[in-house]
């Protein structure tokens, strides 16, 4: 191959930085890119693709590893559907309801407090009223033996 992108290029155009594309490289999430006759790295197209899915699959709340996993069933696929990739798909979703969920609550938690005007985190725990609940979290982690 005596044409194809160079590691900026390919970095610019899919808009991450040359250390993230060498990184994933070297996790294998990259192919090793030939190299020029001056050694330099050379890339095809399809890396700024894969960069662009990596990069969407993490905002997706993909970690690295499942990124991963998922390229190497791809690259096994030979035209067929990635196998669990609905699953996998449908259990990100899951992990995300259940974060939202989570933040939902801490929100709720939160905004009352401020609208209880509360300033002085022991004064409000110490009131039967307070809308945080501070001591039934301290009581949970209490009963649930030490944390180390």
């Amino acid at each position: 191959m005596s044409t194809g992108l160079r590691s900026g290029q390919v970095a610019e155009a899919a808009g991450v930085n040359i250390q993230t594309l060498r990184y994933y490289e070297r996790r294998g999430l990259l192919a090793e890119p030939e190299r020029s006759n001056g050694g330099h790295r050379l890339y095809g197209e399809d890396a700024v693709t894969a960069l662009r899915v990596i990069k969407a699959a993490q905002r997706l709340g993909f970690t690295l590893e499942e990124v991963a996993e998922l390229l190497e069933a791809g690259r096994h696929r030979h035209g067929r559907p990635v196998a669990g990739l609905q699953e996998r798909a449908a259990a990100k979703l899951a992990e995300v309801d259940a974060k939202i969920a989570d933040l939902t609550t801490i929100r709720t938690a939160l905004a009352t407090a401020v609208e209880a005007g509360c300033d002085d985190l022991i004064v409000c725990t110490q009131s039967p009223c307070c809308p945080i609940p501070f001591t039934a979290l301290a009581e949970e982690n209490r009963h649930a033996g030490p944390c180390c």
